[in-house]
């Protein structure tokens, strides 16, 4: 919890900036995942981390339960779409290689 009744407290939240989901200016971007910036490439075991999520909850954010259901569809969405991209791939490398032959 953020003392937020001292003037700390007070200039630590004046300090936060966030934004519920991607800003506008990025969302267009691809998304990536940048491997040397992954918790387990970056921390030794014993050390302790936070997540976003848990933060903004104890701040004040309501919405943590909608953000983790949402965030279970797009896994099972982008699993779906793995598995229909990979199997779109292998029945071209199918008709590539009779073509070829």
């Amino acid at each position: 919890m953020i003392p937020h009744k001292s003037s700390r407290g007070v200039a630590a939240l004046e300090r936060l900036t966030v934004c519920d989901g991607v800003p506008s200016a990025y969302s267009a971007q691809k998304k990536m995942v940048i491997p040397d910036a992954l918790r387990v490439n970056r921390l030794k075991p014993h050390r302790k981390y936070c997540v976003l999520g848990r933060l903004s909850h104890e701040v004040g954010w309501k919405y943590r339960d909608l953000v983790q259901k949402m965030e279970e569809k797009r896994k099972i969405d982008g699993a779906a779409y793995h598995e229909k991209a990979r199997a779109q791939k292998q029945i071209l490398a199918k008709a590539t290689a009779a073509v070829d032959a």
